[in-house]
C-alpha cells in the first residue's frame, strides 16, 4: 500500500491517522513530481488533479480524502470509525465536511500570510484578524458538537475526530488554538496522545519547521499554490482580492485541473 502525501496536508494527515488507527501498513511518499506541474509519471496518472493524498492499493488508484476514508472503512471495518446509526454517521460526515472546506480554508489563508508572505502591512493584519475571528467561530461550532463527550462520536474515537484533529492542531501551531482548559482544548490534548495521531503530528511539526526554506519556491513561480474553490472563496471574502490578482500577475498561483492547472506549478498541502 502506497500513500502519496505531504506531511503538511491536513487531508493527508486525516488519512494517515485512520490507516494507523486501523493498523493498516502503508508507505508514505512525497511524489517526485510534486510541485512541478508535470502531468507525466505515476502520481499524475493516479490523480489528474495532482493533489495529495492518493492511495495506491494494488490496482486501485484512489484520490480525494473522503473517498479514501470510505475505501479504508469498507476494506478494514475493524475497528469501526463510523457508528452504525444513520443519524450518527451523518453527524460525523457533516463534521468532516465543515473541517475539509471552511476550516481548511481558514488555516490555509493564515498560512498564505505566515509562510508565504502573500500580504504585508495593513492587508496582512486584516487577513490575520479575519482568520483568527473565523477560527473562533469554527472552534465554537466544533465545541458545540463535542459537548462534554470525550470524542465527537461519543465514547470512542471515530471518523469526525480524525477529520478535526489536523485542523485544530494546525490552529494550535498558528497560536489560534481553543481557550486553555476548554472542552475542545482538552479534546486536543487527549487526541494528540493517541499513537496514530501523535506520529502524524510529529511528521507535521518536522515539515512545518522547514517551511521557511521552501516558501521562496511558491512566491517566485518555481511552484504554484493551488487556489481551489473554498480557498479562493476565503481569500476573496476576507479582503484578499489583491493577493489573488498579484498571484495571477506574478504567475505563482494556480487553479485546479483541468485547464488552468497546466504549465509550471503544482498542488500544495
Amino acid at each position: 500500500m502506497l500513500l502519496y502525501e505531504h506531511p503538511l496536508s491536513s487531508y493527508a494527515q486525516k488519512v494517515k491517522i485512520v490507516l494507523r488507527e486501523k493498523g493498516v501498513a502503508f508507505t508514505a511518499e512525497l511524489p517526485e513530481t510534486f510541485g512541478t506541474g508535470r502531468s507525466d509519471g505515476p502520481f499524475a496518472a493516479a490523480n489528474p488533479r495532482t493533489e495529495v493524498p492518493v492511495l495506491i492499493d494494488g490496482e486501485a488508484r484512489i484520490f480525494e480524502s473522503t473517498v479514501i476514508l470510505e475505501y479504508i472503512e469498507e476494506s478494514w471495518p475493524v475497528p469501526p470509525l463510523l457508528p452504525r446509526d444513520p443519524a450518527a454517521r451523518a453527524f460525523a460526515r457533516m463534521t468532516e465536511e465543515v473541517c475539509d472546506t471552511q476550516y481548511e480554508a481558514v488555516n490555509w489563508g493564515f498560512g498564505e500570510i505566515l509562510w508565504f508572505r502573500r500580504a504585508t502591512g495593513a492587508l496582512a493584519d486584516r487577513l490575520r484578524a479575519e482568520a483568527a475571528a473565523q477560527t473562533t467561530v469554527l472552534q465554537d461550532w466544533l465545541a458545540g458538537r463535542l459537548g462534554e463527550a470525550d470524542w465527537f462520536g461519543g465514547p470512542s474515537f471515530g471518523w469526525a475526530d480524525a477529520a478535526a484533529a489536523p485542523m485544530v492542531n494546525r490552529s494550535v501551531h498558528y497560536g489560534l488554538g481553543p481557550p486553555e482548559g476548554s472542552p475542545l482544548a482538552r479534546w486536543h490534548a487527549r487526541v494528540r496522545e493517541r499513537p496514530a495521531v501523535a506520529q502524524t503530528f510529529r511528521e507535521f511539526d518536522a515539515a512545518a519547521a522547514r517551511m521557511a526554506e521552501a516558501s521562496d519556491l511558491y512566491t517566485t513561480g518555481g511552484r504554484r499554490r493551488e487556489y481551489r474553490d473554498h480557498r479562493l472563496e476565503w481569500m476573496v471574502k476576507s479582503g484578499g482580492v489583491d493577493v489573488v490578482l498579484a498571484g495571477l500577475r506574478d504567475r505563482n498561483i494556480r487553479f485546479p485541473w483541468p485547464g488552468a492547472a497546466t504549465g509550471p506549478g503544482a498542488d500544495t498541502p
